[in-house]
């Protein structure tokens, strides 16, 4: 308080509250705020992992460390708009800044040259990630039509890949002002030796995989 008195006698605004960044709705959490899916994760989840597979202590625990969302735009080179408009999309589905993905090589069939936009992606991480997949488990996925729960993919490293057809689903996507209905991957990076591990962690937090 003393510094602010101090910064306004000398004419100077006083310094903002340091805050994490804003999340999809514009909304900004205040510093050390947790979101209420990690608060279950140190607690029930962690302990219901713990009897399921016999952990001795709480680092064995398997831990969700990031989720990237990857949105491949194949008719990105015909129209550079698209690309640069699934960028802008992603950025308000995830509440984080989107960055472009460049093509790699040249691909004649394609009329694709190497260095040119084919896509965009977001990583997220920590408060912002948990924020996100709780608001995928409880708002965007109950959205798809006729749902019946997700397809497993996993890639044997413990990692799982959703696929989706439509970014409509998440409702920060405006649909009258949406050019192109584009599909987006979301891949869930964990730190379980095994598919099972990975599969048990990802249903406790809420995954609906659908019933074999």
């Amino acid at each position: 308080m003393a510094k602010e008195v101090k910064a306004a006698a000398q004419g100077k605004a006083p310094k903002a509250a340091k805050t994490d960044a804003k999340n999809s709705q514009g909304q900004v959490y205040p510093k050390g705020w947790i979101p209420s899916l990690q608060k279950e994760y140190k607690g029930r989840i962690a302990e219901e992992l713990m009897k399921q597979f016999g952990y001795k202590t709480i680092m064995q625990v398997p831990k969700l460390q990031k989720i990237t969302i990857n949105q491949g735009v194949g008719s990105a080179t015909a129209d550079k708009k698209i690309v640069e408009n699934a960028a802008e999309e992603l950025a308000l589905i995830t509440g984080q800044k989107a960055v472009l993905t460049f093509s790699k090589k040249d691909i004649a069939s394609f009329k694709l040259r190497k260095g040119m936009p084919i896509g965009c992606k977001v990583t997220l991480r920590r408060a912002k990630m948990y924020e996100f997949l709780e608001r995928l488990i409880k708002v965007s996925l109950p959205r798809i039509r006729d749902f019946k729960g997700v397809e497993e993919k996993f890639d044997g490293r413990g990692n799982y890949t959703l696929g989706l057809k439509e970014q409509i689903i998440f409702p920060e996507i405006d649909i009258d002002k949406v050019s192109k209905i584009l599909g987006l991957e979301i891949t869930f990076v964990t730190s379980a030796k095994t598919d099972n591990e990975a599969r048990a962690l990802l249903t406790a937090f809420g995954i609906p995989f659908k019933k074999k």
